[in-house]
């Protein structure tokens, strides 16, 4: 992204603690208009808690956030008329037809009748759900209720979109389309800030926020963060993975493993020094290997080396 995108989103020094957990510490970060921003990171890194506390919905404990200009901490309610929020279960209405849930939030926030129609069906063509427009809302598939719920969430054309983990649960088809939906919102200079548990869909953010126990581990985008890792990634191709991790779990130079669906990654501190030792070592344990090469390292590879950095029984 370049300087001319102004922050849309900015959060400094967030804190938030509920009794025995410190759920998200010293969060600062910023999204730009026209930007896809991932907060990204398992269940209990924080992403939830953090993107409540952006709806206006929760008071951090510190720290200061501003949305579309407002302070959210100070002045929550004058912020949601510039921002819309899509909580992980939507509140569609279930009895009510997909035309009806949309008149229903288009009245919620004071859509003018003059333009929702308009609006509603250039949405819902986007979606490619317009064919659907009578259906009650408890009919469609888990993937068609999340569209329905983002069409909701941008009729009355917001300036910052938050949504909470929106693809958990969805089948791959629709993931693709919805995320297609979220790339056509950017050319509109929309702020899109967005969490999610699949690291694959990290590589799918301008930039991202990989989060772990409530704090900030990396925020850069995805190429840099994976130019800047510092370490080699070795895959390991296997018809037997779980074999190879526990041979390979504790040998020298490894900092962490990703099992994958045909083998094992394997960050290591020197790959072209580590290939003919782990090919010796896998020989002689008699553990069945197809090659050993050299990759680009992934998101995952990243986060899961982060993470185990941080663990006193890896080095």
């Amino acid at each position: 992204m370049t300087g001319e995108f102004q922050p849309a989103i900015i959060a400094q020094g967030l804190r938030k603690s509920f009794p025995g957990v410190r759920a998200v510490q010293s969060l600062s970060f910023d999204v730009r208009e026209g930007e896809i921003f991932g907060l990204v990171g398992p269940d209990g890194a924080g992403k939830t808690t953090t993107l409540r506390m952006l709806a206006g919905i929760m008071p951090p404990d510190a720290g200061s956030a501003t949305v579309a200009g407002f302070d959210v901490v100070r002045n929550p309610e004058r912020a949601k008329h510039s921002l819309s929020y899509m909580p992980q279960r939507f509140g569609l209405y279930e009895d009510l037809t997909v035309d009806e849930n949309i008149r229903f939030y288009a009245d919620l926030f004071g859509v003018k009748k003059s333009g929702r129609e308009e609006r509603s069906l250039q949405l819902l063509e986007a979606a490619g759900m317009r064919e659907f427009n009578k259906r009650l809302a408890g009919k469609l598939s888990g993937g068609m209720k999340q569209k329905l719920g983002l069409v909701c969430a941008l009729i009355h054309r917001p300036k910052v979109l938050l949504l909470d983990e929106p693809t958990t649960g969805v089948d791959p088809v629709s993931r693709r389309e919805f995320w297609r939906i979220l790339y056509e919102l950017i050319s509109e200079g929309v702020a899109i800030l967005t969490s999610t548990a699949y690291l694959d869909e990290a590589e799918r953010c301008h930039r991202v926020a990989l989060m772990h126990e409530g704090k900030l581990l990396f925020c850069d985008t995805p190429a840099n963060l994976k130019a800047n890792m510092g370490k080699g990634v070795l895959s390991i191709t296997s018809s037997d993975p779980r074999s190879l991790r526990v041979q390979l779990d504790h040998a020298n130079g490894v900092s962490s493993l990703v099992l994958t669906g045909d083998g094992l990654h394997v960050v290591v501190d020197d790959a072209a020094r580590r290939i003919p030792e782990f090919e010796a070592l896998l020989k002689n344990a008699n553990v069945q290997f197809d090659v050993i090469q050299q990759v680009s390292p992934t998101i995952e590879d990243l986060f899961v080396n982060a993470v185990s950095i941080g663990d006193p029984t890896h080095v």
